[in-house]
C-alpha cells in the first residue's frame, strides 16, 4: 500500500494505469472517497491530492504444461475528444494529423469540429497538426485543473481565446479574461472567478 502525490499531467487514469489497476478500482477505493467526493471526476485531479493505491492481488491461473496458451490482457482505453473551432465557429470537415507519444492518428474533424480517438490512459501528449502541417496546436493530456481552482479556471479562459497566465494568481489580466467572458455569455461583468462564471465555464470546458 502506498499514497501516491498527484503532479502535473496526472489523472486517474494514468495512475492507474501505471500502477497495474483500472482507474474505478482506484476512483471507487473506500479510502479514496473524499478524493473522489471532492473532484468529482477522474480526470481532474490537483497536484497535490493524494490517491490511495492497495497493494495488488495475485491471481494464481492453472494450465496443463507441454501446451500453448493464450492469456489476454484486460485494458480500458482512454478516449480523447477535441472540439476545433475559429471565431466561435467550428472548424468542420478539415483535415488533421494527431501525434501522441508515439502513435500517430490522421483523419477529419465532423460537422461540429469535433475529433476522436482511443488513447493509452498514461500517454502524455503531443500535438495537432492542420492545414497540412503549416498550423501546429501543442497537446497536453492531464494538465487540466478542476475548475473550482484559480488555476483550473485560467486553463479554460486561455483554451477558450481568453488569454492569461496560469498561476493561480488573480491579476489584472486574470481579471480582464473574465470579464471579456462574461460580457459575452450574458453574466455580471464582475471580473471574479464567481460561481456562476465556474458553472458556465464547466459547462463550455468540462
Amino acid at each position: 500500500m502506498t499514497t501516491y502525490i498527484v503532479a502535473a499531467g496526472d489523472s486517474m487514469l494514468s495512475i492507474a494505469q501505471n500502477n497495474g489497476f483500472f482507474w474505478e478500482t482506484l476512483w471507487n477505493h473506500p479510502q479514496n472517497a473524499k478524493l473522489k467526493e471532492l473532484r468529482k471526476d477522474p480526470e481532474l485531479l490537483a497536484p497535490g491530492d493524494e490517491v490511495f493505491i492497495p497493494d495488488l492481488r495475485v491471481t494464481p491461473v492453472s494450465r496443463p504444461t507441454e501446451a500453448t496458451h493464450k492469456f489476454k490482457l484486460k485494458g480500458v482505453p482512454a478516449k480523447l475528444k477535441i472540439q476545433l473551432t475559429i471565431l466561435d465557429q467550428p472548424r468542420a470537415n478539415e483535415r488533421y494529423v494527431l501525434k501522441i507519444d508515439d502513435q500517430l492518428f490522421e483523419g477529419t474533424t465532423d460537422s461540429e469540429g469535433h475529433l476522436e480517438h482511443f488513447i493509452p490512459p498514461n500517454a502524455s501528449g503531443g500535438e495537432l497538426q492542420l492545414n497540412d502541417g503549416k498550423e501546429i496546436i501543442p497537446v497536453r493530456l492531464g494538465h487540466l485543473n478542476p475548475v473550482d481552482l484559480l488555476s483550473g479556471v485560467q486553463q479554460r479562459l486561455n483554451n477558450l481565446g481568453l488569454y492569461c497566465a496560469e498561476d493561480g494568481e488573480m491579476s489584472d489580466e486574470t481579471a480582464a479574461a473574465l470579464r471579456g467572458f462574461q460580457a459575452k455569455h450574458g453574466l455580471p461583468v464582475t471580473g471574479e472567478a464567481d460561481s456562476a462564471t465556474k458553472a458556465k465555464l464547466q459547462d463550455l470546458h468540462p
